[in-house]
Parts: structure tokens; C-alpha cells; sequence
């Protein structure tokens, strides 16, 4: 009967919320208060079980390419939103496919965790697996330094029932995965060639001398990313060479598909194809926010979520070309910008409006960069319409480089009220 509560009331508050548009993560504290043993409930007959997605950067987008390649297999997945990765979100998400029974129908879960979170969650949840991505400097509000991230990594891998699957191009996943590995675990890796490292403007920021891993102590990569274009990448799976391609440019999106075809094979062993790999990310769509382009009015407008220095370097390097028409807002979700003044912005030529909370601090570092601001507007809806108020580019589109919450506001306040991770 509890189970039943929860789930009715849980689905309540989310209808009530879709009708403002908000709020994704209040139908599972809903549902958490009435049972707190939701989440292990629900997912504790899932055949294939559940498997994990954490590290600093590429959570969502990983766990929406790992969703797809499985669901191409034929497989029936259950997945929480991107950024839904707190427990709340994730009971969230569950509301939408858990019948009154509390038992969620389908054949593996795939579950997208916080790091911090995902140490507790994984003793509720029991993964089989752990995908573990990356290490870099994130959240310091949180976290203050990436060697904390590494101990709660190594928590969920240790955590993890049967495997793990861990980027051997960072150093310090590196050095988790060899430990487990001299233990005895079942280890697997994912890699990116030496080459395209090299010839990525500002390397992928976790990418360092690995002397402090003995030579042969973690297994060959068994997905190798060999060759990169605008928006394609080449991976090698096992000595076969597919062509995929990319939901967004640059060659994170690339490991991220590199880790997410790494895990598929590892979960389903001999029932894996490349070639749903192939036809799983032909169809893929970006996640929400991330690289996302929205159709507003008569014209396309792109946005690109930076949550810490390495995303925003990143995104900023795999730009096409600079974009003609800039703008920028961060607010209070990024509590100490000051890590801008450590960012490549040669990739901007210009910035027409900075907004936000902390528009004045990022306005400052592009000063100092001797790049052109030509608006300063901390309230968002102002700042918005003096963007949207411009005639189209004359090229490309109107790009917009803002964090995580502004991201929110902004889709809101251009009449995209779907939740993140809403109904599939």
C-alpha cells in the first residue's frame, strides 16, 4: 500500500509541475518521503540489473548513448534524466515508468549518478557495473579538491557486483582500474588515440603522465577511438573499425561514445553488435541543454552548457568557427567563476550580451582577454529579448554559452516547459 502511495502521489505532484513547467526532481522527494525504499524496490527485478555512469564530465550524454545503443539491441531500458542523477531525480524518473506495484518493468536499468551521491546509491541499488569517465576540476563548492572524486569513484567501482569500465586515458581512473584489476576484478577500458590527444588544442584536461601505472596492468582497450572529424568519429571495437556519428562537435563527445560502447559490449558479451552502434547513434539525439540547437521564431539558436573549466574549454575548442553572435550568463551555480581567467577564449571574437548573477565577473575576464562586450544585463528576460532582438548571423547561429541553472531559466523563458528527461 505504501508502494501504491507513492506512486500516485509522486505522479500527482509531477503533473502539477508540468502544468508551470518546473520542478523535476519534487515528485521523487514526493515519493522518497511516503517510501524511502522506493528506488531499491523498484529496480530490484530488472533481469540484466543496473549499471552505473559517473565522473566529473559527459554523465548524460554517456548515459543517453549508452540507452540507445542498448535499446537498439532490442533491449527494454529504464533510465533516469540527464542531470536527474540525485536520488530524488532518479525516483523522479522512475514515476514515469513504475506501475502502482512499485516494481519497474524492463530488462536493465541505466542510471546516470552523481559522484557523491553514488556511493550511497550504489549500496542501495547494487549495480552489476560501474562506466567511469573522467576525473577533472569540478564543483570545488563541493568537492574542494579532485582527489575526493577519486575515493567516491573507487567507492561505486568497488561497489559494483561483477565489472567496470574505466577511461585508461585518466590518470587517475587509471590507477583505480589497475588496483581492481591486481585484485582480481573484471576490469575493461576505453581509450583514445595518442594522435588526436596531441592535436586537441588544449588535450582533454585530464589527460596526464601515467608513471604511476605499471606497464600492463590494465587490460587493452577494448573501444579505441581512432580517427575524429567535425562531427564523426571512427572507433575501433575489438579490431573492427565503425564509423559513427556525433551528437555535437568535438572529441568528448567522441569518448563519451568511446566509454558508452565500451560498457554495451561488457553488459551484453556475445549478444553485442557494432553495428547497432552504428544505427544508435545515427538516430541519437543531443541531450537536453548540451550542445542542444533550439528552433525559436524563424531562426536556430544553439546552446552550450559549460558546468566547469574542462567543459567549457572543450566546447569553446571544437567550435566550428567563432561564433557571430554571442551570449553568455552564469549565475549563482557557479559559485566561484574566478576559474575562467584559466580558459582559452580565442575560439570568441566578440560577446554581444553577458547576463547573470555573474555577468560583471565574466564581462571582466573578457576584457582582459581583449574581447568586445557589447551589453552587460543581469536580469535575464531583458538580456534575453535584446538577444533574441538581433537580426539573424549572417553565418551559423546564435549561440548561447551559459551554466546549468541559466540553462533552465533560459528554455523556460523560451516556452520549452518539458522537463529534463521528461516522457520518452
Amino acid at each position: 500500500m505504501r508502494y501504491r502511495l507513492a506512486v500516485v502521489a509522486g505522479r500527482l505532484a509531477r503533473w502539477l509541475l508540468r502544468l508551470r513547467g518546473g520542478g523535476s526532481a519534487v515528485p521523487g522527494r514526493v515519493a522518497l518521503a511516503i517510501a524511502p525504499a522506493f528506488l531499491e524496490r523498484a529496480v530490484s527485478r530488472l533481469p540484466l540489473g543496473v549499471v552505473f555512469v559517473s565522473g566529473s564530465n559527459g554523465k548524460s550524454t554517456t548515459t543517453n548513448m549508452l540507452t540507445a545503443i542498448l535499446r537498439e539491441h532490442g533491449l527494454e531500458v529504464f533510465t533516469n534524466p540527464s542531470g536527474g542523477n540525485l536520488p530524488q531525480g532518479i525516483a523522479s524518473a522512475l514515476l514515469a515508468d513504475v506501475p502502482l506495484d512499485g516494481y519497474v518493468r524492463g530488462d536493465v536499468g541505466v542510471i546516470e549518478v552523481d559522484e557523491a551521491y553514488g556511493v550511497d546509491l550504489a549500496t542501495l541499488l547494487k549495480p552489476r557495473g560501474s562506466l567511469l569517465l573522467n576525473v577533472q576540476i569540478d564543483q570545488l563548492n563541493r568537492f574542494f579538491e579532485p582527489t575526493r572524486v577519486v575515493g567516491m569513484l573507487r567507492s561505486i567501482a568497488e561497489t559494483s557486483s561483477e565489472f567496470v569500465v574505466v577511461n585508461a586515458d585518466d590518470d587517475s581512473l587509471a590507477r583505480v582500474g589497475a588496483d581492481l584489476a591486481a585484485a582480481g576484478r573484471d576490469v575493461s577500458t576505453f581509450a583514445v588515440a595518442p594522435s588526436l590527444i596531441e592535436s586537441a588544442p588544449n588535450g582533454l584536461a585530464n589527460v596526464e603522465d601515467l608513471t604511476g601505472v605499471a606497464a600492463g596492468a590494465l587490460p587493452v582497450p577494448s573501444v579505441f577511438v581512432s580517427a575524429l572529424e567535425l562531427q564523426s568519429a571512427q572507433l575501433t571495437i575489438g579490431g573492427e573499425h565503425v564509423r559513427i556519428g556525433l551528437p555535437a562537435r568535438g572529441l568528448h563527445y567522441a569518448v563519451d561514445a568511446a566509454g558508452a560502447t565500451a560498457m554495451a559490449r561488457r553488459l551484453l558479451g556475445d549478444r553485442f553488435r557494432s553495428t547497432a552502434v552504428v544505427a544508435a547513434m545515427a538516430s541519437l539525439r543531443t541531450v537536453y541543454g548540451r550542445g542542444e540547437t533550439l528552433r525559436v521564431g524563424d531562426e536556430d539558436i544553439e546552446i552550450i552548457m559549460m558546468k566547469n573549466p574542462p567543459s567549457l574549454q572543450l566546447n569553446l575548442d571544437y567550435l566550428a568557427a567563432s561564433p557571430e553572435q554571442v551570449f553568455v550568463a552564469v549565475d549563482e551555480g557557479t559559485p566561484d567563476p574566478s576559474w575562467v581567467y584559466d580558459i582559452d577564449l580565442s575560439k570568441l571574437e566578440q560577446v554581444h550580451i553577458v547576463s547573470g548573477t555573474k555577468a560583471w565577473q565574466f564581462a571582466t575576464r573578457f576584457a582582459y582577454a581583449g574581447i568586445p562586450v557589447d551589453q552587460v544585463v543581469p536580469e535575464l528576460k531583458p538580456a534575453l529579448a535584446a538577444f533574441l532582438a538581433l537580426p539573424k548571423p549572417s553565418h551559423g547561429t546564435k549561440t548561447m554559452i551559459v551554466n546549468y541553472e541559466q540553462m533552465m531559466l533560459i528554455r523556460k523563458q523560451l516556452g520549452f516547459l518539458d522537463l529534463e528527461g521528461g516522457e520518452r
